[in-house]
C-alpha cells in the first residue's frame, strides 16, 4: 500500500504544510476540517452550529470529490473548544449520517491554534 495525495479541483492550495486528502489503499484520511471556505482558504466566522455545519460540508465535498460519501466514514474525531456546546454540535452532526449507520467517534475538548475556531472535525473513510 502506498501513500497518494488526492488532488481536489476547485479548492485553493493552503499555505500550511498539509494536504486535505491522503489515500492509502482504499482508505481516505482527511485533514481536520473547520469553518473555512475551501475555495478561498478564508476562515468563516459563526457560532458552533454554523461552524459545525461548514466543517461537515467541507468533509462532504472532499469525500465526494475523492469518490466517497459521508456514509463511507469509518471514524470521526471532533475537537471542540467548549465541550458545553456538545449538544448544539451533535444536533447538526446527526443530520449528516443515516441513523444506525453513524461512524465510530470521539469528541475531545481542545483549543484550536487558529483564532475564532471553535470546532475541527477529522475523518477516516473507506473508498468504495
Amino acid at each position: 500500500m502506498k501513500k497518494e495525495i488526492v488532488k481536489i479541483n476547485g479548492i485553493k492550495k493552503t499555505q500550511s504544510p498539509f494536504n486535505h486528502v491522503v489515500k492509502a489503499g482504499n482508505l481516505l484520511f482527511l485533514t481536520s476540517q473547520l469553518s473555512i471556505d475551501l475555495k478561498t482558504d478564508k476562515i468563516l466566522s459563526g457560532n458552533i452550529v454554523e461552524q459545525t455545519r461548514q466543517s461537515l460540508e467541507n468533509i462532504k465535498f472532499l469525500l465526494e470529490s475523492s469518490g466517497a460519501t459521508m456514509n463511507d466514514i469509518l471514524k470521526v474525531v471532533v475537537y471542540m473548544k467548549d465541550i458545553n456546546e456538545f449538544d448544539q454540535m451533535n444536533e447538526i452532526y446527526r443530520k449528516y449520517f443515516l441513523e444506525g449507520q453513524e461512524p465510530a467517534r470521539v469528541t475531545i475538548q481542545a483549543l484550536s491554534p487558529l483564532k475564532d475556531i471553535d470546532i475541527e472535525i477529522e475523518v477516516i473513510a473507506l473508498l468504495p
